[in-house]
């Protein structure tokens, strides 16, 4: 499976959470898959899906997810020592590990070499932190979503990208539409 088809498993199951998704390809896939008001597109700031998330998290008790990549999360490389020390029992980190920058043209990160983003985070000091394969994504999400405990899932899969549009919503609708729904 590659991160699209990791999405498309994972929608119906994330729809009434608010979601931040990480720049590129998978927000435009998650846009295409199914738009939600609750969604965050990043359409910039590689890397900063997860302190956003992290940051919404604890400024309120929803659920919100981070959807982000290995090759962003290698990018800002203290995102999970913040997590590991700001413990927030409504936040799941997804980190869809396909080993590449998808976005960018699938060049290798290290996390498809040598680092295991499974192995940093846990050396950070989160405490739960799950490692699955593409296939297991659906059941991974549901339970995290029921344990109400602070959840890092990195999600294993194939690199490759299918085509996707860009987003046409203005920057701005994209981020009044979310703090409506952040709101109510």
């Amino acid at each position: 499976m590659i991160r699209s088809e990791v999405l498309r498993e994972i929608a119906p199951i994330i729809r009434d959470q608010l979601v931040v998704c990480n720049i590129g390809l998978p927000s435009q896939e998650l846009h295409l898959i199914d738009d939600q008001p609750s969604n965050f597109y990043m359409l910039g700031t590689m890397g900063l899906a997860s302190s956003i998330g992290l940051g919404l998290a604890l400024a309120q008790k929803k659920k919100v997810i981070s959807i982000d990549g290995d090759g962003s999360v290698l990018t800002n490389f203290g995102t999970l020592p913040t997590i590991a020390n700001n413990v927030a029992d409504n936040f799941i980190l997804l980190i869809i590990d396909n080993g590449s920058y998808g976005s960018t043209g699938d060049q290798p990160t290290y996390a498809g070499k040598k680092t295991s983003l499974t192995k940093v985070a846990e050396a950070c000091g989160c405490e739960q932190v799950i490692e699955c394969q593409a296939e297991e994504a659906h059941k991974v999400m549901e339970q995290a979503l029921a344990s109400d405990k602070m959840t890092i899932i990195v999600c294993k899969c194939e690199s490759g990208n299918v085509k996707v549009p860009v987003i046409t919503m203005d920057p701005v609708v994209i981020r009044d539409r979310f703090m409506r729904t952040v709101q109510s």
